[in-house]
């Protein structure tokens, strides 16, 4: 499994979805999931720590596992299938852990309200990560079985969309400069 940290959540400008952009910890390694503009609000609405005068869904669900003692334990994308990830919330409770099946989005939404860590299982980095090269802001296409660069299937441009989007959002520019203030 791999520890990842929430980069940042991005709409697309092409047709308004949220994408939630997860780093691999320690690495230029990412991961786009597309989520629920709800799911996307919950999330970036704890990351900024805005108070709500009523509890979200998720804080709720955090309480019902305070109330009952457990804690989480840890959040993983388990699985990515016909282009849907897959995810499980490892909760702590009297010794044992219980694996509870989960939407990513969700998974993520409860993991930032409880600060627990977020994994995913290596196949699915594997599958969808999208590595990048920081000096162009590109992503690294793998080589094929030739050595030589493959060009990407559809269904990789696709999932990438959302990413492209996100990458014409940063300002490379300064990369590698340091403030001499």
């Amino acid at each position: 499994m791999l520890e990842l940290v929430i980069d940042s959540i991005r709409v697309s400008l092409m047709n308004y979805q949220r994408v939630v952009i997860l780093r691999v910890k320690d690495s230029d390694k990412y991961l786009p999931i597309w989520i629920g503009p709800s799911e996307a609000d919950a999330i970036a609405l704890k990351l900024q720590d805005v108070s709500v005068p009523r509890p979200l869904t998720h804080d709720l669900l955090r309480s019902i596992i305070t109330s009952l003692g457990a804690t989480v334990d840890h959040i993983v994308v388990s699985d990515l299938s016909n282009d849907t990830f897959f995810a499980k919330i490892v909760i702590q409770h009297n010794g044992d852990k219980m694996e509870i099946d989960s939407r990513p989005s969700d998974a993520i939404a409860l993991a930032v309200r409880t600060h627990a860590p977020i994994f995913a299982d290596d196949s699915v980095v594997e599958k969808a990560g999208v590595q990048m090269d920081m000096e162009t802001g590109k992503p690294i296409v793998e080589e094929g079985d030739d050595g030589k660069p493959r060009p990407l299937r559809e269904e990789e441009l696709k999932s990438l969309s959302a990413f492209q989007d996100f990458i014409g959002t940063l300002d490379l520019e300064d990369l590698g400069k340091t403030d001499k203030s």
